[in-house]
C-alpha cells in the first residue's frame, strides 16, 4: 500500500517509515500540516498516519481538510494527547483510528490491516495465525502448541504474534524491539533476548524450539523445532 506519515517528531517519523517499508509498503512523508495536505492531494495514498500536534496547521484541521475531499480514506492518528476530549474530537472529525503515542509498532500495522480489509481478505484479518504445530487465537489471546493452551503474558503473546506473522523470515533485535515494544525503548536494552527465552521455555516440547537463533542476525520462527 501506498502509506503517508505526517509527523513532525523527526524520531518516529524516522521510526514509522523505516518499518513500514520493511513491511513492503510505499512509504510518503510530511512533517507540516500543509505538506501533508499537498500530499494528500498528489499521491493519493491508501492510509494516511497523522500527528495531531503539527507546526503550521495542526492535525485536527489536516483532518478536516482531508474529509471534505475523501471522506472514506483511513486516517490513523497519533498523538501523545491521551484525553478523552482529545479523542472524542477527532473521531468526530473524522478520523478512522487514534492512537496515544508511545505506541509498538505492531499496534499501528494491525490497525492498518484492520482499516484497509476488504471482504473476503483472511491471511492478515483472521482471527487467528497458524505456524506449524504453533496456534494463536487473536481473539481469545490465547496460545496452543501441539494442541496443548500455553499461558502467556500479554507481552509473550505480543512477541509471539509478531514472529508469527513473519515465519521463517530473520528478524533482528531491533525490529522486534521496535515492532512489539516501541520506538521510546532503547535499543541497548536485553528485553528481546530475555523475552525470547521466555517463550522458548513454553513453547519447546522435547527439549525442541520452534524459534531458532541466526548468529550475528536476530531470531527466526521455523515451522520445525530446532533442537
Amino acid at each position: 500500500m501506498k502509506i503517508l506519515v505526517i509527523e513532525d517528531e523527526a524520531l518516529i517519523l524516522s521510526f514509522l517509515a523505516r518499518g513500514l517499508a520493511a513491511e513492503g509498503h510505499t512509504v510518503d512523508t510530511a512533517a507540516h500540516g500543509e505538506d501533508g495536505l499537498d500530499r494528500v492531494s498528489d499521491g493519493h495514498p491508501d492510509v494516511v498516519i497523522l500527528d495531531v500536534m503539527l507546526p503550521g496547521i495542526d492535525g485536527f484541521d489536516v483532518l478536516a481538510a482531508i474529509r471534505v475531499g475523501d471522506p472514506s480514506l483511513p486516517v490513523i492518528m497519533l498523538t501523545a494527547r491521551g484525553e478523552i476530549a482529545d479523542r472524542v474530537r477527532g473521531l468526530d472529525l473524522g478520523a478512522t483510528d487514534y492512537l496515544v503515542k508511545p505506541f509498538a509498532f505492531a499496534e499501528l500495522t494491525a490497525r492498518i490491516r484492520a482499516h484497509t480489509r476488504r471482504p473476503g481478505d483472511q491471511p492478515n484479518g483472521a482471527a487467528s495465525i497458524e505456524v506449524g504445530t504453533l496456534t494463536l487465537d487473536l481473539l481469545a489471546r490465547e496460545a496452543e502448541v501441539d494442541g496443548v493452551r500455553v499461558p502467556l503474558s500479554a507481552r509473550e503473546f505480543a512477541l509471539l504474534a509478531y514472529l508469527m506473522r513473519h515465519p521463517g523470515q530473520v528478524l533482528s533485535r531491533q525490529q522486534i524491539l521496535d515492532g512489539v515494544w516501541g520506538y521510546t525503548f532503547d535499543p541497548r536494552s536485553n528485553l528481546v533476548d530475555v523475552y525470547i527465552a521466555y517463550l522458548r521455555r513454553k513453547l519447546s516440547s522435547n527439549g525442541a524450539s520452534p524459534i531458532q537463533t541466526v548468529r550475528g542476525m536476530g531470531y527466526r520462527l521455523v515451522r520445525e523445532r530446532a533442537a
